[in-house]
């Protein structure tokens, strides 16, 4: 009865793009739990199209989504549906090291059977999620996927293209977002996540369980805006760029997958959020993905890593000449040893990169004696490498390494998610999680659940992260990107942005230097990255020598864990704002941050629930922090949950407050 009467309301709101002959096609429906957003599948006997309804609105207008394979065979074109069925799914979703122990996920469950394999849409209140099936004996060649998302009006897009005008497919996965109407986005590719906001609510499109598979692009079809998928095609030929014996596509096949015919492919995903904080705290990626499969976690050891490279190995006062050396990484490990930093990175250097054999380190570099000298302070080494020498190398290197105690990778530069990508992060994740090592997804593309399969995967890069303050132009505004990336890229999951830059700058004084970078915004902007970013396996970006001058504050960010129990977003405005609450034992952690516009932010302190008298420090900016960007307070207060804190924040600014 419950549903014909969803039924029956549904058809009382015929949305103005339905004409008369459209009614009279056979439409497939399905509605969240609480009916708040519903799916529609049409199938006329050609182009299947999907649609999505609020309450109120059309979110998506009927868009045309088709699979191509070869000898003629395809899934949504031209096809009638022959069977349909429909099923409740409801479960408790076990997230290690994601934004909360655990988490409910709940939704309607359509499937719709065709010629060759078939549809299957899920309806939760958090989005709407479709993926394609096959049935098909033997290999495939997939030729294209075709989707052509409709939006009922010029809405505001946020759409990050790629960076190679020349061959949009091979980059790292990192821009700033074009905030534009559809009709007036650059003819470029853009990766996923994109938003486009309507006004009353905002659609964000990502995409879950890609494997053996390629990533979807998409592009701005200005004449009617919409969205058209594109796929990276299949690589038929790999090159080597010589400095870094990095693998690239030299030529490419007529098709975009080689496939096994009986398989699903990769969830598309349209997150609708009808207040910002709900965009902060979207779970669909995570709960689309495949489940672990590498089982026991409990020798996965997130936390914070002392880094080289950011800094440029930027020691000062010391006896010996800082760089690529054992030296210069004991003192490393000795600074890590002594703020409780439970990791140092040996970053590019320490093998020759031109030779792409990470099994032979640099003479400069005693491995076995670093690796027996970390031990000792309790200070674990993770090795850099690049995505394809680890790959070549793989059983080698995971045997080798692991037996001499390295606890995990930072794998870098694939800078592509072509079906070969794909593979090779895969293949790389599950041969790791057999020698117990964690890795470092950097120069990869956005999270798509990976990190749910293999929850080794600690971190995630694909984004403008910290490493632009390098060479980045003032123009670039980072506090404007600090407080939007979150909402959208930040949905996908785990983000390695590598904050800490200790040597901050206004936005009069802000200029890029290689070897000493500086930061936009204040100090205790970038301390508050430490609590509102989804990050379990964190960088300390600057020098041991910049930390150990301020004791402070290093001690300050050194106390912020990276691994917590429970998550609440308490404000938060796409590209203005946001305030993160992090949860770990009975400890609240409290991060806020502003784009360059001053403001103050009141917070109740009622989350903690706990009535009882909470001691409270609070890192916020200084009172002349806009003027020296460097400038921060530390204080002490005795508060309670009907306690509000009010705080100002200075141009770029922040704070981190910790309830004990």
């Amino acid at each position: 009865m419950k549903t014909i009467y969803k039924v029956l309301v549904l058809l009382s709101f015929v949305p103005a793009y339905l004409s008369a002959k459209d009614m009279s096609r056979k439409d497939y429906i399905v509605h969240s739990p609480s009916g708040n957003l519903t799916a529609i599948i049409s199938n006329l006997g050609d182009t299947t199209k999907i649609s999505i309804l609020g309450v109120k609105d059309t979110i998506m207008a009927p868009s045309s989504i088709f699979m191509q394979f070869d000898k003629s065979r395809s899934i949504g074109l031209g096809d009638i549906v022959k069977k349909s069925g429909f099923r409740d799914i409801s479960e408790t979703v076990n997230a290690p090291f994601y934004r909360a122990k655990a988490f409910e996920s709940s939704c309607r469950e359509m499937t719709l059977k065709m010629k060759h394999g078939g549809i299957i849409v899920r309806a939760y209140d958090e989005g709407i999620a479709y993926r394609f099936f096959s049935d098909i004996k033997g290999s495939v060649k997939v030729l294209d996927e075709k989707a052509d998302f409709c939006f009922n009006g010029d809405f505001t897009s946020y759409l990050p293209y790629s960076t190679n005008d020349k061959n949009p497919f091979a980059m790292a996965f990192q821009n700033t977002y074009d905030v534009t109407p559809l009709s007036k986005a650059q003819n470029k590719l853009a990766f996923l996540p994109v938003t486009v906001d309507e006004g009353r609510v905002k659609v964000t499109l990502l995409e879950s369980d890609l494997e053996s598979y390629p990533g979807m692009f998409v592009r701005s079809d200005t004449m009617k805006t919409n969205l058209k998928a594109v796929f990276a095609p299949y690589p038929s030929k790999m090159e080597y760029y010589p400095w870094r014996h990095m693998s690239h596509v030299g030529a490419t096949a007529n098709y975009i997958a080689d496939v096994n015919g009986s398989r699903t492919y990769p969830w598309r995903v349209f997150a609708v959020t009808a207040d910002d904080r709900q965009m902060l705290s979207n779970n669909l990626v995570y709960a689309l993905a495949s489940k672990n499969r590498i089982g026991d976690t409990s020798w996965i050891r997130p936390g914070k890593v002392a880094w080289d490279w950011w800094n440029d190995w930027g020691l000062k006062n010391v006896p010996f000449v800082a760089g690529i050396n054992t030296e210069t990484y004991q003192y490393y490990i000795d600074f890590a040893s002594k703020h409780g930093l439970e990791y140092v990175v040996l970053d590019e250097g320490w093998y020759d990169s031109k030779k792409g054999d990470m099994l032979t380190p640099i003479k400069d570099i005693d491995l076995p004696g670093l690796l027996r000298y970390a031990k000792q302070r309790n200070v674990g080494i993770i090795l850099w490498c690049v995505f394809n020498v680890l790959d070549e190398q793989l059983d080698a290197a995971c045997k080798k390494y692991a037996e001499m105690g390295v606890k995990g990778f930072k794998v870098d530069f694939m800078d592509r998610d072509d079906q070969t990508a794909t593979e090779m992060a895969y293949r790389i994740a599950d041969r790791c999680a057999k020698s117990h090592l964690m890795l470092d997804y950097h120069g990869f593309c956005k999270p798509t659940g990976i990190n749910r399969t293999y929850p080794n995967i600690v971190n995630i890069e694909s984004v403008f992260g910290m490493e632009e303050a390098k060479w980045g132009s003032r123009e670039k505004d980072m506090p404007r990107y600090d407080v939007t990336f979150p909402f959208i890229r930040g949905m996908a999951g785990f983000v390695d942005f590598t904050p800490g830059a200790f040597r901050n700058a206004t936005a009069a004084d802000y200029q890029p230097i290689y070897s000493r970078p500086m930061s936009q915004g204040t100090r205790c902007h970038q301390v508050a990255m430490y609590i509102c970013y989804d990050s379990p396996l964190t960088m300390l970006s600057d020098s041991p020598s910049a930390y150990m001058a301020d004791e402070a504050c290093t001690g300050f960010i050194a106390g912020i864990p990276t691994d917590f129990d429970d998550t609440r977003i308490l404000q938060a405005k796409l590209g203005e704002y946001l305030v993160v609450a992090r949860r770990k034992g009975n400890t609240w952690y409290v991060g806020g941050m502003t784009n360059w516009t001053k403001r103050t932010l009141s917070i109740p302190l009622d989350f903690i629930g706990d009535k009882s008298t909470h001691q409270v420090t609070l890192c916020q900016d200084g009172v002349n922090s806009n003027k020296d960007a460097t400038d921060y307070l530390i204080t002490e207060k005795t508060m309670d949950s009907t306690s509000t804190l009010t705080l100002p924040l200075a141009s770029g600014g922040g704070f981190a407050v910790v309830i004990h």
